[in-house]
């Protein structure tokens, strides 16, 4: 089976990342498998500065998933190029780098700043994040806010680096986003983040988080996060997609892909399993082969296709019992 891949002019040997924020830089996955086996590791999102982060309690269980207020706490740009970003190069990771900021000068100067590192294969642009302190920082809920970011942030990145908005599902139109940042220059689309969310704490009566809200993610958000890649696919066809919202099998990595996807990141699954991320790859390419498919390729967008066009795309068998 071929599994390889393209997000814009990157080429990966399969479609399998890791989620920005549920394992820092890939260390502490590496202890579970070689992190190079994967598509490549989406960092977890950096900014300028050191920043702590929200007050604690910052995570709580939901059903079918979980809910988190960390307010994108990290070491900063220089530490995080001296130290993670070594490491990923040096282990012979594949790097996604995701980038968030306050304000738009902030994510230019994040963008130069990597602009032609080596060990940078992309950049996602967290225009995004329900965790942060003011809601006015989520960029991605406004049309001309997106397109300023993602249009700078493209001028500022290496030609070779592609940069993908990672957008928000809270909004009313996520197609409208998508095209704003399209226009800008997006390279393709990290879909989705999390939802903004909140939990009560029955026994004292008071937000169980300290931050108040927070992400919410997990299998309870794949619903929405298929819809959203669905309708982008739908509206922008000729720009790749990254998936990601509660995947935790090699099935649910497929009904991204059949919805438009390119490629999968892994996330929430991690902290109950480790090695998910390589055992979902392992169960996507079996469910393709059993269903007639030659490549990934042939799998991206296939729910799409009409009846005939489908069986064009299987193996004969397979193409049997998708004509009937």
């Amino acid at each position: 089976m071929d599994m390889s891949t393209r997000l814009g002019t990157l080429t990966l040997p399969n479609p399998v990342l890791t989620a920005s924020g549920c394992a820092a830089a890939g260390r502490e996955l590496h202890q579970f498998f070689d992190v190079a086996e994967l598509g490549a590791v989406v960092t977890k999102s950096i900014m300028t500065r050191p920043r702590s982060g929200r007050p604690t309690p910052r995570m709580a269980e939901t059903p079918s998933g979980m809910i988190n207020s960390i307010g994108l706490q990290g070491p900063g740009i220089n530490s995080f190029v001296e130290n993670d970003l070594a490491w990923l190069a040096e282990h012979g990771a594949r790097t996604v780098v995701s980038i968030a900021g306050g304000h738009t000068d902030e994510f230019v100067e994040l963008a130069r700043r990597l602009s032609g590192h080596p060990a940078v294969s992309m950049l996602e642009v967290n225009i995004s994040c329900p965790n942060v302190e003011s809601r006015g920082q989520v960029f991605a809920c406004d049309a001309i806010a997106s397109s300023r970011v993602i249009g700078a942030v493209r001028r500022a990145a290496d030609p070779a680096q592609p940069v993908f908005a990672k957008l928000s599902p809270d909004v009313t139109d996520i197609t409208h986003i998508a095209r704003a940042c399209a226009d800008a220059g997006a390279d393709g689309f990290s879909l989705i983040n999390t939802l903004l969310g909140m939990v009560i704490d029955t026994d004292t009566m008071a937000p169980a988080l300290g931050g108040v809200t927070g992400g919410l993610s997990g299998p309870a958000i794949r619903p929405v996060a298929v819809r959203c890649v669905w309708q982008v696919r739908q509206a922008l066809p000729h720009l790749p997609i990254l998936g990601m919202g509660g995947i935790r099998s090699g099935l649910d990595a497929l009904q991204f892909v059949l919805a438009g996807a390119s490629a999968v990141s892994v996330g929430t699954a991690v902290f109950g399993d480790p090695s998910a991320p390589v055992r979902v790859l392992a169960e996507l390419e079996q469910a393709l082969a059993e269903r007639g498919f030659a490549s990934l390729q042939d799998a991206v967008g296939f729910g799409h296709l009409t009846a005939p066009q489908r069986v064009g795309r299987l193996q004969p068998k397979a193409a049997g019992a998708a004509a009937s």
